[in-house]
């Protein structure tokens, strides 16, 4: 604990740092942390080519069940990443930028006030991005119809527009970028998060359900996504 203090006031001087060693188990005394706080930030350590990819338990109970934000920071990696849902991997942006993931099925004004808070903050630009899945329609057995799909990256572009109107009237000091894919939105976000400072992305309640769940996005961006990513709770 006394390193861990230590490296952070050799990093950041300036900054007010506590240590408090506790005598209990990781995940309870985690969630307690989390319920006194703004924001949980957890770690991972190098164990071989794939660190980049997997979560502990303790891990993702505590995603799973933080009433606050969570930040999961990867250790780094050793070997070049695969891309395990099938996307191609674009060329890294060297903006700095923060990219949210957005799923326009019902408001998520906790979210989006984290988003722009995290991109005020730094200064930096804000990357919206939306993946909307193709209907069936869409597929003819030569491909995909380019008039389905131009439809619908219209259709969920307005939504999109819409939906950040009252946020970027809220933060006129953000620069925000939107980006609609005609793409499973796990595959969008694994696309566009390469070179990103942190992907932000949603978590909605599961009710008294036995075992955390955190959405299929949000367990794609955590588990394949090496850039911080942050998991917001909201309704």
């Amino acid at each position: 604990m006394r390193q861990a203090l230590d490296a952070v006031h050799q990093r950041h001087p300036q900054l007010q740092a506590i240590e408090d060693l506790v005598g209990s188990e990781a995940e309870p005394a985690l969630l307690r942390a989390a319920g006194e706080s703004q924001m949980l930030v957890l770690g991972s350590r190098a164990v071989g080519a794939w660190e980049s990819y997997v979560l502990g338990d303790v891990s993702l109970d505590v995603v799973g069940r933080a009433e606050g934000p969570v930040v999961l920071v990867r250790a780094p990696r050793t070997a070049p990443p695969r891309d395990p849902v099938g996307a191609e991997a674009p060329p890294v942006a060297r903006e700095p930028r923060i990219v949210l993931g957005m799923s326009l099925r019902a408001p998520c004004e906790r979210l989006l006030a984290f988003a722009f808070d995290a991109a005020a903050g730094r200064g930096i630009p804000l990357a919206a991005v939306h993946g909307r899945p193709l209907p069936l329609h869409a597929y003819a057995p030569w491909g995909v119809d380019p008039d389905v799909a131009a439809d619908v990256v219209k259709e969920a572009d307005a939504e999109l527009r819409a939906a950040l109107r009252p946020w970027r009237e809220r933060f006129p000091d953000v620069a925000v970028q939107m980006t609609v894919l005609p793409e499973n939105p796990a595959r969008a976000l694994v696309q566009t998060a390469p070179g990103a400072e942190l992907l932000v992305v949603g978590r909605r309640p599961h009710g008294r359900a036995p075992a955390p769940r955190v959405g299929a996005v949000a367990h794609a961006a955590i588990h394949h996504v090496t850039c911080p990513v942050a998991v917001v709770p909201h309704d």
